[in-house]
């Protein structure tokens, strides 16, 4: 499947888990799609494990609107840090309200709680934010990859096959009018 025309955003700081940045941003760049890095932090931010990755953009200044889909790395300190961030907050809100295609993995969807986006979806996380997933309304399940209208949630780096194989589809696919915020 190819993405070549797709202007993904991807949306991480440091302390992301390193694989689950590298190896959905190196899936997506092979498609043909085009990945912007955005952060709340300028020039490069690095991973648990000591990967540098550039930034392409600060969140401030991105626009949700210029974009296709969205990537959420884990890693705890990652979403954590980026969901007391009000502007990454409404970034990633932003792409729930015009029905694009969101891709988070094991403590990205912290970020999707912050962003009050996960009401009545059918999501999966690392297994310690089953909690606030169901607290947000989540309906969690403890699976590979789960796809509820356009968002795509896998748990951990095992599952990274799994989830940059539904990204790509789902990002092909575009936007999902039935969704709701």
């Amino acid at each position: 499947m190819q993405l070549g025309g797709k202007h993904i955003a991807l949306i991480a700081t440091d302390e992301f888990e390193d694989s689950e940045l590298t190896q959905p941003l190196d899936a997506l760049r092979e498609t043909g799609a085009e990945v912007t890095v955005v952060s709340i932090k300028p020039d490069t931010i690095t991973g648990k494990n000591g990967t540098e990755i550039h930034v392409d953009a600060l969140v401030d200044d991105a626009d949700s609107s210029e974009y296709h889909g969205l990537v959420i790395p884990g890693g705890v300190g990652n979403p954590d840090k980026l969901r007391t961030d009000e502007g990454a907050v409404s970034f990633v809100r932003d792409f729930f309200e015009q029905h694009k295609p969101v891709g988070a993995i094991c403590h990205g969807p912290w970020l999707l709680v912050e962003a009050d986006v996960v009401d009545g979806r059918t999501v999966t996380s690392w297994p310690s934010l089953k909690t606030d997933l169901v607290n947000a309304g989540a309906n969690w399940v403890d699976e590979e990859v789960v796809v509820d209208e356009g968002l795509v949630t896998s748990r951990n780096p095992d599952d990274l096959p799994a989830f940059c194989s539904k990204i790509i589809e789902e990002f092909a696919e575009g936007k999902h009018e039935e969704q709701t915020v």
